[in-house]
């Protein structure tokens, strides 16, 4: 081991030094040897120049308290509600747990608890994001080693399905409003006759609703970027018949205590069960717009535009449900490169 570096159980340290000729104890906070000689040639070369080192000494905070950071910072996310409660379940788990305890064998072991609970790959691959992002904020803000963070960062994504595509048809949709509460009605209307996301229905506001020109504008989506949703008659007839309060500006809101709905999953899943749907979920209600969409000859760009997808890759899963409208693309190719007369074709054949 190079002359300066030693060990204190598993982390290397480093010693030099300084510009007052007293000897310097820095950790490295790694247990990497290689990190310890880069630290160590990059303060005797700092002390050569005649300039004292910045050490930064990072307390030993807990989960907990980078939580608490965390929460206050996400607040200024759109993301903030479905992520706040992601945050509270990792703080169950993990919240008085030294930040400086963490490594990767400790978040894959938290990985396949969640699979072993039932949670689908996609949700347990929710839980690791915010978990490594965390641990990115907490390097920013000198409350964790970057070391740790990167034994964080060093756990795999798993492998997710993304290939699932759930719709409803004609009938079911007919079905699924019919025996539904009558709060219900309404945002399920919404999402089949828009492709709205739930969080976009929920929190519509009167003032986004253009009933004079058709259009419902979506100032702030999930990507970031304004989007126009046009009204058709159905939805129009719907948002006619919603009594609007001067002192409510959402649409869909609960009477009884006047703010607006912050979920209907029970509802819908009551609505689900009367209908005989299962695995279905409300986010499939976008799904199915599509579906009916591209069933009905609407071609894919259209289809990506009003779904408000950044790329036409997200809208392509839907191209295997439109068989005709490909076939009719197909036959424009009669009139253009086929060969006259053909019955000379066949005798060359022949």
């Amino acid at each position: 081991m190079a002359k300066g570096i030693y060990k204190r159980g598993s982390i290397f340290w480093i010693r030099y030094v300084g510009l007052d000729k007293k000897m310097i104890f820095e950790s490295t906070y790694s247990n990497k040897v290689r990190t310890a000689q880069a630290l160590l040639i990059k303060r005797k070369q700092t002390i050569a120049e005649g300039r004292e080192p910045e050490i930064k000494k990072i307390k030993n905070h807990t989960f907990k308290e980078l939580a608490e950071e965390y929460i206050k910072w996400a607040e200024k996310q759109r993301s903030f509600k479905s992520k706040i409660y992601i945050i509270n379940k990792l703080v169950d788990e993990f919240g008085s747990i030294a930040l400086r305890r963490f490594n990767t064998m400790l978040v894959e072991q938290y990985q396949t608890k969640r699979l072993n609970e039932g949670k689908k790959p996609a949700t347990a691959n929710r839980y690791l994001a915010t978990l490594s992002h965390m641990f990115t904020k907490a390097v920013d803000w000198n409350m964790a080693e970057e070391e740790i963070s990167k034994k964080v960062k060093r756990v795999k994504h798993l492998q997710e399905n993304n290939k699932r595509l759930r719709f409803l048809s004609q009938e079911e949709c007919q079905n699924l409003i019919e025996v539904s509460d009558p709060h219900l009605k309404p945002i399920l209307i919404t999402a089949l006759n828009t492709g709205m996301r739930k969080g976009e229905i929920l929190g519509l506001r009167w003032s986004n609703v253009d009933m004079r020109h058709g259009l419902i504008l979506l100032d702030i989506t999930k990507n970031g970027e304004r989007r126009e949703i046009y009204i058709n008659d159905t939805l129009r007839q719907t948002l006619q018949l919603i009594p609007r309060r001067l002192d409510i500006n959402h649409v869909f809101f609960d009477k009884n205590t006047r703010n607006p709905y912050q979920d209907v999953k029970r509802s819908f899943a009551r609505a689900c069960k009367r209908a005989g749907i299962y695995d279905f979920r409300f986010h499939d209600m976008r799904h199915t717009f599509a579906s009916q969409l591209v069933m009905a000859g609407v071609d894919l760009v259209t289809v990506k535009e009003l779904l408000g997808h950044k790329s036409l890759a997200m809208t392509l899963r839907y191209s295997h449900l439109a068989p005709k409208h490909k076939m009719k693309a197909v036959k424009i190719l009669d009139n253009k490169i086929r060969p006259k007369p053909i019955h000379q074709l066949r005798k060359c054949i022949e």
